[in-house]
């Protein structure tokens, strides 16, 4: 059991064993250039990503907090979205909930004076509390660092006014395209407008179509049947219609002539 347990130490020392001989490596690095520069000791400012900030977490807090381990230069929190930050408020107001929400920020970046300090601090700090005191509201929050290797304050400084820059465009694209809806549905209420008023014009030409459409066989029918007495015409009509049918069907059936045929006999024979 107790071997098994070192194991289980050593496996857990080993990542920070392998972080702390990474730094040292480079700082060996680093001297041996200083070295090979002639021994002039060249300050090259670090800058340290935080790619988590808790709610109510500003840039005094991580000043104060980071400015333990090395001198601490320039700090920058990128504030939320506007959007979401209405979101929040109106599912405050649907809960019945009644508090002003301050602002909050989803990354920042903090500058070291020194970067061997900055990549210490990264190396060091990574997923460890962010609170040592108990009482700390941020203390069940842990730190999210990254050393940014060769980055600068002014490679931030583009990063952001580019940022500024693709948001101006896009909300003059959104305008634009606001515009040219409400002008095409000015433009469409116009021309109603126009049409509209043309219809009353005496000198515009009529362009109604007159046409005269016969009376179908049902409506004639219809109309019949409207007369005094026309349902029993009707009935008459149907049952002579039935009648004649069935003669000339009797007459198929059994080989004997139609009744029109049987009428035209006897007169060609008188005639002749």
């Amino acid at each position: 059991m107790e071997a098994e347990e070192s194991e289980k130490a050593a496996m857990e020392h080993e990542p920070l064993e392998e972080t702390e001989q990474t730094v040292d490596a480079e700082e060996e690095q680093e001297k041996s250039e200083e070295a090979a520069c002639g021994g002039n000791k060249r300050v090259v400012p670090g800058i340290v990503y935080l790619g988590h900030i808790p709610p109510r977490f500003r840039p005094l807090h991580v000043r104060n907090l980071l400015s333990a381990y090395g001198e601490v230069g320039r700090v920058f929190f990128q504030a939320e979205d506007q959007f979401v930050r209405r979101k929040k408020k109106a599912a405050a107001a649907a809960g019945g909930k009644k508090r002003s929400y301050s602002k909050d920020y989803t990354e920042g970046w903090v500058e070291f004076r020194d970067k061997r300090i900055a990549k210490r601090v990264a190396a060091s700090l990574h997923n460890t509390p962010m609170g040592a005191r108990r009482r700390s509201p941020f203390r069940y929050d842990l730190w999210n660092l990254k050393y940014l290797h060769r980055f600068t304050w002014s490679h931030l400084s583009e990063h952001l006014a580019f940022e500024r820059q693709v948001r101006r465009q896009r909300l003059r694209a959104e305008i634009a395209q606001a515009k040219r809806e409400t002008d095409f549905y000015l433009q469409s209420v116009e021309r109603g407008q126009r049409f509209l008023a043309a219809d009353g014009d005496p000198a515009r030409p009529d362009g109604s179509w007159t046409f005269a459409q016969r009376s179908t066989e049902q409506e004639l029918r219809a109309r019949k049947a409207a007369r005094p007495g026309g349902r029993e015409r009707a009935r008459l009509a149907t049952a002579q219609d039935k009648a004649r049918s069935n003669k000339g069907l009797l007459a198929r059936i059994f080989g004997a002539p139609p009744p029109s045929e049987s009428m035209e006999g006897p007169s060609l024979v008188r005639d002749s």
